[in-house]
This record gives C-alpha cells, structure tokens and sequence, in this order.
C-alpha cells in the first residue's frame, strides 16, 4: 500500500479502518486482499484497534467498526439517528434533575459513553467523559443495557462503579424491542442519596421513552 503520512504505521491502520468501513463486516482473508497487508501485519493491526475498540468482532468473528469511533464521531461533528435523538433529551434531562447525564451503548462485555454532559450547576465536576469505556456488570448504566430493571423500567446503583457516586439509568429500545442504549443521570451519593431511584427514576424512564419517540420507536 501507498504511503500517505510517511508514518507507516499509521497509514497501514487507517487502511484497516477504511477496509473494514467499507467492507461494512469483513474476515480477515477479506481485510488481507482489501489492504494489501500481508496476513500477520494485517492481523497484528486489526488486534491492537480492537483492544483499543476502535474495531470490534461479531458473532462470526469478522470485524466491524468499534464503538469508539461512534463516540469521536459525535465530538467532532454530531451523529445521525441515536445521537441525534438523545441530543435534545440529555439536556431536558439534565436541566429537569440538575444532574450530570449521559448516553451508553454496548460494546462486547463493555459500555461505552456516547454522549455526556455536565450538570449546570458548579461543584464537583462528577460527569463521566464522552468516549469513556465502563464495566458491563457495574453501575447501573450496565443493568440497563443488560435489560436488568426494575418493574418502573429504570436501574439505580450507589457506589458499584466508582465510591461515593451513585446512579440511575433505562434501556432505549427499537422497535423489536431490543436494548440498543442506556440513558443515565449520575452524582455524588451526597446529592443523589441511596435510593436515587426513588426521586429521579420516573425522569430517566421519560426521557428513554423520548429518545425512542424521536428514533420513530413509538
């Protein structure tokens, strides 16, 4: 392949990206003939972008873009679809329960956050950073996207990801009614207390229900 930067590294990786990109699901046979990598360097490379999920594997262990991407995607310019719905609503969230709120996908055993944003108020700046990749079995963004809720449809956790910090979160879902996001509200225990759910639950489920509303869900 050609250089473009005179960084080969760098050019070979970018190559990977585009490949699979364009390919939209490819093995790594596909990913050798699309690149002009040899197999290991082709190999080698798709590895290390998918520890640091910029790729990731399917269920047939051909490689797609990783979630990552999503996130950078949206700092640098906006998203369509998810992001574009859940955009309005993390601000009316956010401004309904003073709170730090935040957007999670799925990725393999992981969540990643997709979109953030900080609380108005000054104090403790406790919001978790757009592109962030989280525990899947902690917090209850994680019970979320696991479907694990509560009979009002929302998850809460007090100090399971991080101590001191608690959380509450709802599944968005599509319409085959599969989780596809969490959105979440987090803060100190101090402000959220032990049962954030209690007074901040009711908000999350509406704003989950808005997101689907906007994606033409319901």
């Amino acid at each position: 392949m050609d250089s473009v930067t005179g960084v080969g590294v760098l050019d070979k990786s970018i190559a990977v990206l585009e490949a699979v990109h364009d390919g939209g699901a490819i093995s790594l046979a596909e990913l050798v003939e699309r690149t002009r990598l040899s197999r290991p360097t082709a190999h080698r490379l798709a590895s290390a972008l998918e520890a640091h999920r910029l790729l990731r594997r399917d269920g047939d262990g051909r490689y797609r873009l990783g979630m990552r991407l999503v996130a950078w995607g949206s700092a640098a310019g906006g998203e369509a679809g998810l992001l574009d719905a859940a955009s309005p609503v993390l601000v009316d969230l956010r401004d309904q329960t003073g709170e730090s709120t935040q957007l999670y996908v799925r990725d393999g055993d992981a969540r990643v956050c997709v979109a953030s944003l900080e609380r108005r108020e000054g104090g403790l700046r406790d919001a978790v950073p757009t592109g962030a990749v989280l525990s899947l079995r902690l917090g209850s963004g994680g019970k979320a996207l696991r479907g694990e809720v509560a009979d009002p449809g929302w998850a809460e956790s007090v100090a399971e990801r991080e101590a001191g910090v608690a959380s509450v979160s709802a599944p968005v879902r599509d319409a085959a009614g599969r989780v596809i996001a969490a959105v979440s509200i987090s803060g100190p225990i101090e402000r959220l207390g032990r049962a954030p759910g209690r007074r901040h639950g009711p908000a999350v489920v509406d704003a989950a229900r808005a997101i689907e509303h906007r994606l033409g869900v319901t």
